[in-house]
């Protein structure tokens, strides 16, 4: 794939509102998600083109040339937990190797990492950094990178259904002197290069989990029945909603140590709720664990204290 075609493949409409800054978050003029997408549109073929953002850049029949840039050694973090608010950003490293005539330490030469859910002909969904990579010229021809992809939930760039497995790649642009807000500007001067599937890496619904164990005190010998409850972050509905069928492990802490043991496997029933019954036998914590899953990350209930009386 060319991510210059994905514009069109996802119909223009999910891979620009990806690459499109949110006025709320850019960091002060900061267009560059923006003008990426431009360049990105104007580098299809003259047809798909003729439905791109602007009209002039439908007027336009130039494309953007290739640039002269390969990127590898990209490194992200294994997993990103996103809940249903705030802003979730994570840090991705890259080797950048550009020819004699790419000017990397020119004012509009751009570079930057990003994430796509899917095959890189036809993806689901785009995500990139509100700002473009900064980078450490290491040689004539190489140079490091560091970029960030900045993720907001509450603004609808997720679905449910994309928690999971995503790829990592890089973009680099020279827009060569030309000015995209320009009524003339010729698309054939800006350079582009892009590669995908240097890496892998998690993009997760946060997950909640609770536990109260009762009654307090107890009798020794007695049961005590631990309840409590397993969600997940709704990026749709933006709420955290229960995670059902799910095995949660019960465990106990005797006071005084540190280790937890697994006392049983409960499941979750229609609404993630969990309820279950063990025999008390001295005081200590009980809390429910869950493993997790690759579109949801494990997660340990706060520890419930019940104190045991003869």
């Amino acid at each position: 794939m060319r991510i210059r075609a994905t514009v069109a493949a996802v119909s223009g409409a999910l891979a620009l509102s990806a690459l499109a800054v949110p006025a709320a978050h850019a960091a002060g003029p900061s267009t560059y998600r923006a003008d990426v997408a431009k360049v990105f549109q104007a580098a299809q073929t003259p047809s798909a083109a003729k439905t791109g953002i602007s009209a002039r850049v439908a007027a336009d029949e130039d494309m953007p040339y290739d640039l002269d840039v390969t990127f590898s050694n990209l490194k992200v973090a294994k997993a990103l937990k996103v809940g249903t608010a705030g802003h979730v950003s994570t840090t991705i490293t890259y080797t950048m190797k550009f020819g004699a005539d790419v000017d990397v330490r020119a004012k509009d030469f751009f570079t930057g990492p990003y994430l796509y859910k899917g095959s890189f002909d036809r993806p689901q969904n785009v995500l990139f950094g509100d700002n473009p990579a900064s980078c450490s010229v290491t040689s004539q021809t190489t140079a490091n990178c560091k970029g960030k992809i900045d993720i907001y939930p509450a603004d609808g760039e997720l679905r449910n259904a994309e928690a999971g497995s995503w790829r990592a790649g890089a973009v680099a642009v020279a827009y060569n002197g030309q000015d995209l807000e320009s009524n003339d500007i010729d698309f054939s001067k800006v350079g582009i290069a892009e590669k995908g599937g240097l890496g892998t890496t998690l993009v997760q619904r946060n997950s909640k989990l609770t536990t109260s164990a009762k009654p307090k005190p107890v009798k020794k010998g007695k049961s005590v029945t631990v309840s409590g409850k397993l969600s997940r972050a709704n990026w749709e509905s933006g709420k955290y909603s229960g995670y059902s069928g799910q095995a949660v492990k019960l465990q106990f802490r005797k006071k005084g140590t540190t280790t937890y043991k697994t006392l049983k496997t409960v499941k979750t029933n229609s609404t993630g709720a969990l309820k279950t019954t063990v025999k008390s036998t001295a005081d200590g914590y009980y809390r429910f664990s869950f493993a997790g899953t690759s579109n949801t990350p494990a997660v340990n209930a706060p520890g419930d204290l019940v104190r045991v009386k003869k």
